[in-house]
């Protein structure tokens, strides 16, 4: 009776041992979680964002600047841990292309719907400056709204910066036979269109730049140009003409494949964070409207909205 007793203790005890081991060894490694930033503000202050919120659960996390479009090998190649903003027009065949060679998997998705587009402020369609607005054709019969001192004579499309697209912008305006018309200038930083756009506002005119959403402009009121729809293989990279606008797509998440085994408490939170399109402009606002720092605007968004990002990690 005595041994079998103790052949009981003994098990039970085994049986604890492995348990307490099992935890021990899905505690997150004590490695930072890299963590890129890009130039844009919802993306940065997301990234602040997401490491407050790796940090409430123990984890360590540095920041990493990268290359939007190199970001993906940088994932796959472990340099960087994830991604949080994969939006599907931009990126979305840099994404792909590094899952297809292995080391990078999809983390799941944002809420959130995006739109990538070349657009103006309401109040051009409001005034009329362009009747037609915002059918692309409008821009035949009114390029002299759209001129700046740098254009030549040209109106003016303010795209990104060239690393985002490449010639994807200029190609769309010439297979539209709008180029001879307008003329597409390259932005050398998110602030740069915002600032343009500032500055358009308080003097009234018109102006054609590049924008998205979600972005802290869908509240202030943005309309997107509506081009010829996007399909399979309209673009040039892809056999077409290059004449169609951009396709309306999803915010994708991703990580290094590594990352669920050595921060499996870090990674079933990334899994679950999912951000509405509305919360994504709230991020941005508070850098690009209120003026407050990345850093400061992740920690005021964080502490007003523990309601929204406290359950990711439970």
């Amino acid at each position: 009776m005595i041994k079998f007793r103790s052949k009981v203790v003994a098990g039970a005890f085994a049986i604890i041992l492995t348990a307490v081991t099992s935890q021990a060894l899905a505690k997150d490694s004590s490695k930072p979680i890299r963590i890129p930033t890009h130039n844009w503000s919802s993306q940065v202050v997301m990234a602040y964002v997401i490491g407050g919120i790796f940090e409430s659960i123990g984890s360590t996390v540095e920041y990493v600047p990268a290359d939007s479009q190199a970001v993906y090998e940088a994932i796959r190649n472990s340099d960087i841990t994830i991604s949080h903003e994969v939006w599907q027009s931009t990126f979305g065949k840099s994404f792909y292309n590094a899952m297809a060679k292995g080391g990078v998997i999809d983390a799941g998705t944002h809420s959130a719907s995006t739109l990538e587009e070349l657009g103006v402020p309401h109040y051009v369609v409001e005034k009329n400056l362009c009747p037609g607005l915002p059918s692309w054709e409008a821009l035949k019969n009114c390029p002299e709204v759209f001129a700046t001192a740098d254009s030549g004579g040209k109106g003016r499309i303010l795209e990104g910066p060239q690393s985002w697209h490449g010639d994807l912008m200029p190609n769309r305006i010439k297979a539209l036979g709008l180029g001879d018309k307008f003329v597409v200038k390259f932005a050398g930083s998110a602030d740069a269109i915002w600032a343009e756009l500032a500055a358009a506002k308080k003097e009234g005119r018109g102006i054609i730049t590049f924008n998205w959403t979600p972005n802290f402009t869908d509240a202030e009121g943005f309309d997107f140009i509506e081009f010829p729809p996007y399909k399979d293989g309209c673009r040039i990279a892809d056999g077409g003409d290059g004449s169609c606008g951009s396709p309306k797509g999803w915010l994708k998440k991703a990580a290094n494949y590594k990352f669920p085994k050595t921060h499996p408490a870090a990674y079933t939170a990334f899994s679950k964070l999912s951000f509405s399109t509305a919360q994504i402009g709230q991020m941005a606002a508070l850098v690009d409207v209120d003026k407050l720092s990345h850093q400061d605007a992740a920690k005021k968004w964080l502490a007003d909205n523990e309601s929204v990002w406290k359950p990711f990690t439970k």
